[in-house]
């Protein structure tokens, strides 16, 4: 918690349901701490704490340098989605939630249903992403793919002098439902488009609409030939090994905590020419669009917002390369200049 400056971390236990979760609260000085929860099958709790740390922070940044009034927080549950989820143990953590009076707000991530949020609803306020029947915004991730979108043809615009993505080899890795949405805006523009993932059911729903995607192998991903690799999964596929293999020109994707370690990694793409578009920033959508429902929801208006990330994203490479920094880093330092910002305000009232 020191080492990242976490404000608070909260472990929650129910016997009756099963339930195990850990919730992270990060920063609130811009507001209260809105990030989703994730349901995902952890090695140990330990592995799950350090996820939770580190996405909570992402939080925080994503808020700041999207320009939005909101602290950093996450959550993680331990189990199987597909196994031990169920409106119990959904609403057991609700009540968790509620426990925090407000400062900290969750909503969907990996694992996670838009039904799931209405059960949580049904034991806090402290929720979005409940349907658009009950007054929420749905869904984010339409908004999410498409501020990867965004950031995506930013990148390529740094790479390729335009921002035109037709012909270009791009592999989703993660074919849920923010890398099926971006699959949908890469096929409208003519990409050549593969995709990866683990279940074959979500990979059976893409192709179904999309014939002429390709399917490669989800354990072999990064010797594929390809101009820009959009890791929409799980974190920290850009490590040592990886890096050694890759041979695109572009990362851009949805996935959070892409860099296994990101002074090494943001470093080692650098020197290898890779342009990196910083994860948090480019998929800051469904944080936009989650926001939109706490001010009264307005699709359109989340959709506007997250164009934005094309003019941030390009504007974050240009300084990385002017300055040799990782984009990363800069991004880091632009989050971090608008927190100590507001912080400097609080001390002065």
């Amino acid at each position: 918690m020191s080492e990242m400056g976490h404000e608070q971390v909260v472990f929650c236990n129910d016997p009756h349901t099963g339930l195990k979760a850990i919730i992270g609260i990060h920063n609130t000085l811009l507001g209260p701490a809105l990030g989703g929860t994730r349901m995902w099958v952890y090695e140990s709790e330990a592995a799950a704490l350090t996820d939770v740390l580190r996405l909570s922070r992402g939080m925080s940044y994503k808020a700041a340098i999207s320009g939005l009034n909101l602290g950093g927080g996450k959550a993680v549950i331990i189990g199987d989605s597909r196994k031990i989820k169920n409106e119990a143990l959904m609403r057991r953590f609700g009540s968790f939630v509620d426990s925090l009076g407000g400062k900290y707000i969750t909503a969907e991530d990996v694992g996670m249903t838009t039904k799931d949020m209405e059960y949580i609803h049904m034991e806090t306020d402290h929720v979005v992403g409940i349907p658009e029947s009950l007054g929420g915004g749905g869904d984010p991730s339409p908004v999410t793919a498409y501020g990867v979108y965004m950031g995506m043809k930013a990148a390529a615009k740094k790479a390729y002098g335009t921002d035109k993505l037709e012909g270009k080899k791009v592999l989703v890795q993660g074919a849920g439902n923010v890398g099926g949405y971006l699959v949908d805006h890469l096929m409208e523009e003519g990409a050549s488009v593969m995709i990866a993932d683990i279940f074959k059911d979500k990979i059976d729903k893409i192709t179904t609409q999309h014939s002429n995607v390709e399917v490669v192998d989800p354990y072999n991903i990064a010797s594929i030939n390809m101009d820009i690799y959009a890791p929409c999964a799980l974190g920290a596929t850009i490590n040592d090994e990886t890096i050694d293999q890759l041979t695109c020109q572009i990362i851009a994707g949805a996935a959070n905590n892409q860099l296994a370690d990101e002074d090494k990694h943001g470093a080692a793409l650098i020197k290898k020419g890779i342009i990196y578009a910083p994860d948090y920033l480019i998929n800051a959508g469904g944080l936009i669009n989650c926001y939109s429902e706490l001010e009264g929801y307005n699709r359109k208006r989340a959709l506007e917002q997250a164009e934005n990330i094309f003019d941030t994203t390009l504007e974050v490479l240009n300084q990385s390369q002017s300055t040799g920094k990782s984009s990363h880093l800069i991004a880091n330092e632009m989050a971090e200049a608008r927190i100590d910002s507001t912080a400097q305000i609080h001390r002065s009232l």
